[in-house]
């Protein structure tokens, strides 16, 4: 990789370098190197303890890290909030989803951003629902989501409809990338490939990027364009996804492949 572009030519969106964390006498990261370039899934994976989830904590706002830098497009950022990684374009679907059962999808995807009528009725916080219902079915229909009903409480949902409507409020709102935890962690056979569709179109459709965390072989080899593998906190290597197999993923989880790039190289 030279010039900040990937060797198929895509031109890098994200950059994270000689990333460090340490939790009191436990470091987390050790100087860890990740890149993500414009529509793209990048998978990340590793074995539990390898640092997966404090460098996406890192780069979604949520943890600071102790050293290292990010930038974002060329641009040097520093988040200390995941609202300041929101404003940067960056959304972020935990395993939780993070979903208010009550509430129905479109209240869901708009949930903090509602929008309110305009003139009088908007300065008394009047919620348009109207609006929000008919633009969440845009997106929704932008990323082949069908759903039952967008007016009925997401408790009533199944687990794909559910991680859905998850991954619609961040493409809604994701201006340049996304960060997929375990999307499909206890979903089934079908839901699982449904999600995996989704993570597709929002790369394909609405030209965003994707990083992808996750401990199923199958589904990275299936979606990643490229894969990198952590181990102690530390980034044994990142390959292609046409490079990648299962057990050369799992040599590198392990530490029977020291080095991913050159067994890939040789």
């Amino acid at each position: 990789m030279t010039g900040g572009r990937r060797n198929d030519g895509r031109s890098l969106l994200m950059r994270a370098t000689g990333i460090r964390k340490d939790y009191g006498h436990v470091r987390a990261l050790d100087g860890v190197d990740f890149t993500l370039a414009h529509h793209e899934i990048h998978a990340l994976i590793g074995d539990n303890g390898a640092g997966k989830s404090t460098l996406i904590k890192i780069i979604a706002g949520a943890v600071r890290p102790d050293a290292g830098a990010i930038e974002i497009e060329g641009e040097a950022v520093s988040f200390d909030s995941p609202h300041d990684a929101r404003e940067a374009g960056i959304e972020t679907v935990y395993q939780d989803l993070a979903l208010a059962d009550p509430l129905d999808a479109a209240e869901n995807v708009f949930l903090g951003r509602e929008l309110c009528y305009s003139g009088f009725l908007g300065r008394l916080g009047f919620v348009d629902r109207p609006a929000m219902r008919a633009q969440t079915k845009g997106h929704l229909e932008d990323l082949g989501v069908n759903l039952p009903s967008i007016s009925v409480p997401v408790e009533a949902f199944s687990g794909g409809q559910r991680q859905a409507v998850a991954v619609a409020r961040a493409a809604a709102w994701g201006r340049r990338f996304l960060i997929m935890d375990e999307p499909v962690a206890a979903l089934g056979v079908q839901q699982t490939t449904h999600v995996l569709d989704l993570m597709q179109r929002a790369r394909d459709e609405k030209g965003l990027s994707v990083i992808l965390i996750s401990h199923n072989l199958p589904e990275v080899l299936r979606v990643a364009d490229r894969v990198t593998v952590l181990r102690l906190g530390r980034r044994v290597g990142t390959v292609s996804g046409r490079d990648a197999t299962a057990s050369l993923l799992v040599g590198a989880m392990t530490g029977v492949v020291p080095d991913m790039e050159a067994e890939v190289g040789r």
